[in-house]
């Protein structure tokens, strides 16, 4: 973090974190509480069309960004880090935790000047508090659904995060890692 500092001397430095989820038709299961020896029904769907949520939050706070995409590519990432840069107030600048997924590390990619990319460890998605996130929002309003199609899904990803923003403090309470707290501002 102190290279973003030293990159942006007169800004304070948020550090956010990121992540994508895959939202489709091709659905999961989940647990759910039923009669003993009845085994509840759910429904799951077999078809492919996909949409992907691409979300920033704030660790700690309920401070949050998110753009559904159609597709996961160097030019959605470049879409989100774009929208997401211009939410930023102007004497802020993003020290944006990301994986190390082929459309983080494109060589196409343009990271806005309030943006600096901060990459995790490989094979370490426990670490990014946004995991919880989606795992909250499956968990609650994405299983156990069938959708139409793609708009239905973007329609659904859209009203699973709105939901989500609208119940203050639940963000704050799935981010709130204890490693991270000390760095949420610098």
């Amino acid at each position: 973090m102190s290279e973003v500092a030293r990159r942006h001397p007169d800004a304070e430095v948020q550090l956010w974190c990121q992540d994508e989820a895959r939202v489709g038709q091709k659905g999961r299961g989940v647990r759910a509480w039923f009669e003993r020896g009845i085994r509840p029904e759910g429904v799951l769907d077999h078809r492919y069309a996909s949409a992907w949520p691409y979300a920033a939050i704030r660790p700690g706070t309920d401070d949050a960004f998110a753009l559904v995409m159609p597709e996961v590519s160097a030019a959605a990432m470049q879409a989100f880090l774009n929208g997401f840069a211009a939410t930023l107030p102007e004497q802020v600048d993003a020290a944006l935790l990301v994986d190390g997924a082929g459309w983080h590390i494109a060589a196409d990619l343009a990271v806005p000047v309030n943006i600096s990319l901060i990459f995790l460890p490989p094979y370490s998605p426990n670490l990014n508090p946004v995991e919880r996130v989606w795992l909250y929002l499956r968990e609650r309003f994405l299983s156990l659904r069938l959708f139409a199609g793609l708009d239905a899904i973007i329609e659904g990803c859209c009203d699973a995060w709105n939901r989500l923003i609208a119940e203050p403090g639940r963000i704050a309470s799935l981010t709130n890692y204890p490693y991270l707290q000390k760095v949420r501002t610098l």
